[in-house]
């Protein structure tokens, strides 16, 4: 990569009759490493993508990915940058080398070079020992490497994912997240959009969080977790244990917001600085001779950033 930016947007907008998909999003991915594009159903991630891969038209703004500008050059931003979505585009009847050495042929490689290059991605991504077999026989995780190997056939400047973990279970997440990681580390500058916040903060360098086709916040994970406050203690305590006579007192001994989840019997108090809160807090259980089940002190995570961003823009 030559350019500063890998990816940037200004004033995106695109609608759909009268709704508004993106509604003036402004976006700029570093070269190199991982952004994440966060944001519920609904919130304008996948129109975003299809715009910025030249998938689709939009109403206002510009966008240049890898340098180039999306509209005026698009085809060779195509030639730049590879799209996994969110459905599957591998044939499930072909084996994997067989999908990966058509996707090759596919981007214009010669036989030999589309072979060598699926037996790089093979083995990069872990499926050399099911090269052969069908792809009606993966795992879903499996699936799903295949299909990021099928978008790195041309070894992209970007490669755009969108929602890429969608109805995997655990394991197979996993596995997904250490394929993307490698794919970073290679040099690809990799834009991921996900609804999954766990997701993001296991993965991203830097975060854009979409609501309703805006942009509501950006930054790093940690920066984002900084602008609702410090870190949490949070609370079980035992069933018939009162919880409001806690909250009210932690209120007073902190002097910080105390919220109170009577479905999973927790208090949670923000204590800002780490050591003193917590001490507080640990005063306040000996003072009215409670044993919590549980105590955890953790910062912020970016479902309670996220939260707390779309509660302030609808004025809650």
């Amino acid at each position: 990569m030559t350019t500063e930016h890998a990816l940037t947007a200004h004033g995106l907008r695109k609608r759909y009759a009268d709704l508004p998909a993106l509604d003036g999003v402004d976006l700029q991915v570093p070269a190199g490493g991982i952004h994440g594009l966060l944001g519920p159903n609904g919130a304008g991630k996948s129109t975003a993508v299809k715009a910025m891969a030249t998938l689709i038209d939009f109403d206002a703004g510009a966008v240049r990915v890898a340098g180039l500008d999306v509209r005026t050059q698009a085809r060779r931003v195509r030639e730049r940058i590879g799209v996994v979505g969110q459905n599957p585009a591998v044939d499930e009847i072909l084996g994997g080398r067989q999908n990966l050495v058509m996707f090759g042929r596919l981007y214009g490689l010669s036989k030999i070079d589309a072979r060598r290059r699926a037996d790089t991605l093979l083995a990069q991504f872990d499926l050399t020992a099911a090269a052969d077999r069908a792809v009606a026989t993966y795992s879903g995780g499996m699936r799903r490497r295949l299909d990021i190997a099928a978008g790195m056939i041309v070894a992209p400047a970007v490669l755009f994912l969108d929602e890429p973990t969608t109805g995997l279970d655990p394991r197979a997440r996993n596995e997904v997240w250490r394929s993307v990681r490698g794919v970073a580390e290679q040099g690809t500058t990799v834009l991921l959009t996900t609804q999954y916040l766990d997701e993001a903060d296991q993965l991203a360098t830097g975060i854009t969080v979409l609501h309703h086709g805006r942009v509501a916040a950006s930054g790093t994970p940690d920066a984002l977790k900084r602008q609702i406050g410090g870190d949490r203690v949070s609370l079980a305590l035992a069933a018939g244990e009162p919880l409001e006579p806690l909250a009210d007192r932690l209120r007073r001994a902190v002097g910080a917001p105390v919220t109170v989840d009577d479905d999973a019997r927790r208090v949670t108090v923000e204590v800002g600085a780490a050591v003193t809160g917590l001490a507080a807090v640990v005063r306040t259980l000996d003072d009215l001779g409670i044993t919590p089940e549980d105590l955890q002190l953790r910062r912020p995570t970016l479902d309670e950033v996220f939260l707390a961003l779309t509660d302030k823009e609808a004025g809650r």
